[in-house]
């Protein structure tokens, strides 16, 4: 049985420069230790891609190949010039591996033509070629090639790793995979950028980052170069500002004209053939190495992605051995730090250092340098066997503490409906009121929409993943339902499920549900507390999504809401483990407005991308609450 391990945390730093923390790490000397060599390795349509190469100093034994392969580029270039940290963390360094760092096709130092996401395509023979036509499955299976025929006291054996952008070139790397590659590790691989990653959630576009990203990272160039782009100058610290004042989505090209996917992501506004060829997990059969795929609780870019691969792995290549971890950080946030806290909320143990010493370290030690339990064990390191992993390793938000499982979900969790009931409560009772008039209304007003956070920012961030709802839950277009204080503790493992029946005087809306854990009102502040925080009735989201009315029937092909009548939306908050604990209470935020993570919606049946201003329109907004015509929560209860 071969093994495929996937881990999910949480993160800081924007997507598009995610990189390791030198100060998250062990003080190491890599100049001391390896020598530094600069290659441009051919490709099989003569393109040429950049490569460094850190190789250990000590040439008295054989070492395996840890490869990234990356398009935020690989700096420090020059051949003088090295990396702090090598690898996932400076662990790797001691043990001694030989790193590999490329910029990808179109990218930095690379030559050839940047396209995003480019979409694999399977070709003819020689099996273990795939394409013939260069894509990112053909690039890495080149690169091994040269690599284990070209560098010095390689084993024979080839790592690959990456976070976010990177994490997506691993699961290319995955697919007709080199006979060399022999372990594999996506971290926050986004696997459908129109189905919950990146860019689109429930058919919104997430506008805050996508614009950071665009203006970053996806600008045209005229010819190889080591130099990044400038970052774009707001004007403002006020996001919430700037991009009311832009208007529709496609106006952004009033800002830039360099930027050739901003103008597919405007053409293509349904999950058309552009984003279906683009979907990753439909190319994941014939996996046949061992994967330990990374992911976060609270990643606010590539929460799906992860999840999404895990279940096709298990479904098209299911003689992996798959492990899957759990941890609580947001995008990247495994990689540095200590994972002890995310904001306000506290985990009682260092999460991150857990993940990198005892599942990471073990996991490529094993399946590359056959370094099991009767190796040298690392100090404090209790699991070093990574073949030892069970399949599903996760930690329990509010209830603090790590579980090895057999499969995730657990077994022992139940399906139960918590529901949405008069005078803002939240009840595990279905509704009695049979009733028409069973229905709370609201107003959605496209001038004024809900913001997503309190912080004046212009970038989308992360910390608001945990930040205290109680900013929204007094406005009049935001509906809040919650329970009693509990009495005894709450669990939940798995996904969380959203059934909404509602109406809209418009022909179109967004509705947003965020599922809030309530402390008590004597919880304890900080201590230390600078910020003067007040946890007590502190309303820490835990989960929350979107869906455009539109497509509520079909990603693909939109339909247009018919005013007054009502109409059943049903999506997904992902997945969560978490315990409510005794007298916290669980409550539910009902909005239909977002921003600016998410575009607005004009509320009319239009191209919203190139949405004219007379197209935004208010509307009144009605979620009902009867036994005909219910909405609730489905939640993936875990028996004690």
């Amino acid at each position: 049985m071969k093994k495929i391990l996937i881990l999910i945390g949480l993160a800081a730093l924007p997507a598009s420069r995610l990189a390791t923390n030198p100060s998250a790490q062990a003080t190491f000397d890599v100049r001391a230790h390896y020598v530094k060599r600069e290659v441009s390795i051919p490709m099989r349509d003569g393109v040429k891609l950049f490569t460094i190469v850190y190789a250990p100093k000590d040439t008295g034994q054989r070492y395996p190949l840890l490869m990234t392969r990356t398009a935020y580029g690989i700096a420090p270039y020059g051949a003088d010039a090295y990396r702090t940290v090598l690898g996932p963390n400076n662990e790797f360094a001691k043990e001694g591996y030989i790193f590999v760092y490329q910029d990808t096709r179109g990218k930095f130092k690379s030559e050839g033509e940047f396209v995003h996401h480019v979409p694999y395509t399977r070709g003819a023979p020689p099996l273990g070629r795939g394409s013939p036509r260069p894509n990112e499955s053909t690039d890495t299976w080149d690169t091994i090639d040269w690599l284990v025929k070209n560098v010095p006291n390689n084993n024979g054996r080839v790592g690959q790793w990456g976070i976010s952008w990177a994490g997506w070139e691993v699961s290319m790397g995955m697919i007709d995979a080199h006979p060399a590659l022999k372990a594999s590790s996506p971290q926050a691989p986004p696997q459908d950028q129109f189905l919950g990653d990146d860019y689109h959630s429930g058919g919104a576009y997430q506008m805050m980052y996508g614009f950071n990203w665009m203006t970053s990272n996806a600008r045209a160039r005229v010819a190889p170069s080591e130099r990044p782009v400038e970052r774009f100058d707001y004007g403002t610290p006020d996001g919430y500002r700037f991009f009311l004042d832009m208007g529709a989505a496609a106006n952004a090209k009033k800002y830039f004209d360099d930027v050739p996917t901003y103008d597919d992501h405007m053409a293509h506004g349904t999950y058309d053939e552009y984003w279906q060829a683009r979907n990753v997990p439909k190319d994941l059969g014939g996996v046949n190495h061992p994967v330990l795929i990374v992911a976060s609780w609270f990643d606010a870019q590539d929460f799906y992605g992860p999840f999404r691969m895990y279940r096709a792995l298990k479904e098209k290549s299911p003689a992996n051995k798959t492990t899957l971890a759990v941890g609580p950080w947001t995008h990247g946030g495994w990689s540095r730090g200590d994972g002890d806290t995310l904001g306000n909320i506290r985990f009682g143990s260092k999460t991150a250092e857990h993940f990198r010493n005892e599942i990471e370290l073990p996991f490529f030690d094993f399946y590359l340098k056959d370094k099991g339990p009767s190796g040298p064990a690392k100090a404090g390191r209790h699991r070093s066997d990574g073949a030892d992993l069970p399949e599903a390793i996760v930690f329990e938000t509010g209830g603090n503490r790590w579980h090895d499982y057999d499969r995730w979900p657990p077994a022992g969790t139940r399906p139960r409906n918590v529901y949405l009931d008069a005078k803002g409560r939240l009840s595990f009772a279905a509704p009695a009121d049979k009733s028409d008039t069973a229905f709370d209304a609201y107003p959605s007003d496209p001038r004024k929409p809900v913001p997503y956070t309190a912080e004046v920012t212009t970038i989308e961030g992360h910390l608001f993943m945990v930040e205290d709802q109680r900013f929204a839950a007094n406005r009049p277009d935001v509906l809040v339902y919650e329970t009693a204080p509990l009495t005894d503790d709450l669990t939940i493992a798995g996904p969380i499920d959203v059934t909404l029946n509602v109406a809209t005087t418009g022909t179109d809306g967004d509705w947003v549900v965020k599922v809030i854990d309530v402390y008590p009102g004597d919880a304890p502040d900080p201590s230390p507390n600078p910020q003067n925080v007040r946890m007590g009735g502190f309303q820490m989201l835990l989960a929350g999504d979107i869906l455009r009315a539109k497509f509520r029937n079909s990603m693909s092909k939109p339909e247009p809401m018919v005013p007054d009548q009502p109409a059943a939306l049903h999506f997904t908050l992902g997945d969560k483990y978490h315990t409510f604990l005794k007298r916290h209470r669980l409550m539910v935020q009902v909005q239909s407005s977002w921003f600016p993570m998410f575009d607005r919606n004009p509320q009319t049946f239009v191209d919203i991308y190139h949405a004219k201003d007379g197209d935004y329109q208010p509307a009144t907004h009605k979620v009902f609450r009867s036994a005909a015509l219910p909405s609730f929560l489905t939640l993936p209860v875990l028996e004690k």
